[in-house]
């Protein structure tokens, strides 16, 4: 069996499975920038990687180097893993015996009435879709034009697996924020986004008692100055935190009392979530998206509704006042990751994916 992999950035899980993939005998092959961080990687783990960076959604050098690709070393499958290399590689592929498969990380954006997604998802000569979470197979399956329904054999939900191995940083000294180590610390990682409802939880915080030594800790891109604007204006703004974009956010992470993303909507499986998790830090999320998903309400973690400030101060507060309570729900968190969200999973599951799509192309 032979793949070819096309991706822009390639994170941790991703990389394993490639590589994974590579030592159950698939020969595997990588396209992506060599300014990827795991290029070197694959290297020294003998997959073989090309540099390859596709500019926009119709690159005619990176559809003649996918197509020679496919060609020269005989590809059974094109597994595509961003919307420039859907678009590129299906163009690369015309009238070439190889089975397509396309990755989706995030919920909705996809429409039968927009141009770009006939380039890329709902294109027919889509094989198959790999989605990040349930909620994503979901949305493709609800997907709906005058009675015309998502073919429901494309969407396959394979979750992105981890490994506890890879999260074993010390915990990062939240005083160099100003931060002292009695203070109660809620993380939230993101880049500023409305749909990311930062708003919400930064309104939260004014909702719990002042006598609660109770601090955010804001890791990402939070540049935005309608965000800074409200901070700036917080009655408690002297306990918001910006820490700005970090290469090291597990860590922070890590250091934090319980992690939060208040999403409104759109969330696919949050990286955030899994890696704070597997640090054995105890997650709030709402019920948007695949975030719930992670989680086993009240025992690994908690879900609030999206949007509710009220209630999602409510659960800070109960974290806050029940430290036992917090350390059983963080190691649940870190238990499921380690038993739900296993990268070993996610390259058995993709190879039966890779067998079963060869099978159909008989």
């Amino acid at each position: 069996m032979r793949a070819l992999c096309v991706t822009n950035y390639s994170d941790r899980p991703e990389a394993e499975t490639f590589i994974g993939l590579n030592r159950l005998g698939v020969d595997v092959h990588v396209l992506c920038p060599d300014s990827a961080p795991h290029f070197e990687r694959f290297v020294n783990a003998g997959v073989p990687v090309h540099n390859l960076k596709i500019n926009g959604r119709m690159d005619l050098k990176a559809i003649r180097t996918i197509r020679q690709f496919l060609i020269e070393k005989r590809i059974d499958i094109l597994h595509m893993f961003n919307n420039r290399a859907v678009s590129n590689g299906l163009l690369a592929s015309l009238q070439l015996p190889v089975s397509t498969i396309a990755y989706r990380g995030t919920v909705g954006n996809v429409s039968y009435f927009d141009p770009g997604s006939w380039m890329t998802y709902l294109n027919p000569r889509v094989d198959r879709i790999v989605c990040v979470s349930e909620a994503v197979r979901q949305y493709f399956l609800n997907l709906n034009l005058l009675g015309h329904r998502f073919p429901p054999h494309k969407p396959v939900t394979i979750y992105k697996g981890h490994s506890l191995e890879w999260y074993r940083s010390e915990p990062v000294d939240l005083t160099q924020f100003g931060i002292s180590h009695d203070d109660f610390v809620v993380g939230c990682t993101a880049n500023y986004r409305p749909h990311k409802g930062l708003h919400v939880l930064i309104e939260s915080l004014n909702l719990l008692p002042g006598e609660l030594p109770i601090h955010l800790l804001l890791i990402g891109d939070m540049q935005a100055p309608k965000l800074l604007k409200l901070i700036h204006r917080h009655p408690k703004s002297d306990r918001i935190h910006l820490a700005g974009y970090r290469t090291d956010a597990p860590a922070l992470q890590a250091a934090c009392d319980t992690v939060v993303l208040p999403a409104l909507r759109r969330e696919g499986l949050p990286k955030v979530i899994i890696e704070a998790m597997a640090y054995g830090v105890p997650p709030i999320v709402t019920d948007s998206g695949g975030s719930p998903e992670l989680i086993e309400n009240g025992v690994s973690g908690i879900v609030v509704k999206p949007g509710d400030a009220q209630e999602l101060a409510r659960a800070i507060q109960n974290l806050a006042e029940d430290p036992q309570g917090r350390r059983t729900m963080g190691n649940s968190a870190r238990e499921r990751i380690a038993a739900d969200f296993k990268i070993e999973t996610t390259i058995q599951q993709t190879l039966r994916l890779y067998d079963s799509c060869l099978k159909c192309a008989v």
